[in-house]
């Protein structure tokens, strides 16, 4: 399947819908809620665990596409969410969360500079956000494959965790690209090399066709970005503290 400059075109109208406007942990509304088979996983994260309980601090870098950020506030992407309500859940622990911006690149673009990444920023846990810019340019599946296994296999090297977050759902897309076999591989990577997946596509999908969530809607754009990006920052904070391991005792 070739690219097509409409359907380039949807997919960036969509990544600046989740990116223009700022939230705070109020505006996360209380029916974004997802279910728990999503927000939990086998594979551990115990180089977070052990940031948390030996040093109470724990850093986190967000590799990511424009989606991960917001032009007007930075706290009020998902990433600001995700380290307010750590933070919050964590309150003994000094939390960090970076973003590194990847914009237009591919999978394998961006795994061949993931180990400087790690050597300059120093984290703990890294969440590579990739997925969807291989979809739109119909990279051969195989080969995205390769890359995000690469990718993953120089993190682990580099002596973090990783969490992969694979593309954001949009209905408005969805027959536009096949976004199955990037999802599919990017699930086969995270099990073989036992990382936790973070499926942001089946949780916006959730939120979509459980309808807590229009987005296929182009109208309230600042307030469905507001409420996406907080939504989406409480349930990767979840995700991870479940993936660390931590009892009620250990987060106090």
């Amino acid at each position: 399947m070739k690219s097509n400059p409409v359907m380039i075109l949807g997919l960036t109208l969509f990544a600046g819908l989740l990116a223009v406007a700022p939230a705070r942990a109020e505006d996360a509304p209380a029916n974004c809620e997802v279910p728990a088979y999503l927000l939990t996983s086998e594979s551990p994260l115990p180089k977070v665990e052990a940031a948390i309980i030996s040093d109470r601090r724990l850093e986190i870098l967000v590799v990511g596409s424009r989606s991960s950020t917001i032009t007007a506030s930075e706290a009020g992407a998902y990433p600001g969410r995700l380290q307010a309500m750590l933070q919050e859940a964590l309150p003994k622990v000094a939390v960090n969360v970076s973003v590194e911006l990847q914009v237009k690149k591919t999978a394998e673009e961006v795994a061949g500079g993931l180990v400087k990444l790690v050597e300059l920023k120093k984290p703990t846990l890294v969440i590579w956000q990739t997925g969807t810019y291989d979809a739109i340019r119909s990279i051969d599946p195989d080969d995205f494959r390769a890359a995000v296994d690469e990718g993953v296999v120089a993190l682990q090297n580099a002596g973090v965790d990783v969490v992969l977050m694979n593309l954001q759902y949009s209905p408005r897309t969805e027959t536009m690209i096949s976004a199955p076999p990037y999802l599919d591989n990017m699930r086969v990577v995270a099990q073989h090399h036992d990382v936790p997946l973070f499926d942001r596509f089946a949780i916006m999908r959730h939120w979509n066709d459980s309808g807590d969530f229009d987005l296929f809607s182009t109208t309230h754009g600042a307030d469905l970005a507001k409420r996406v990006h907080a939504c989406l920052g409480r349930a990767l904070s979840t995700f991870v503290i479940d993936a660390a391991h931590l009892n009620p005792a250990q987060q106090n």
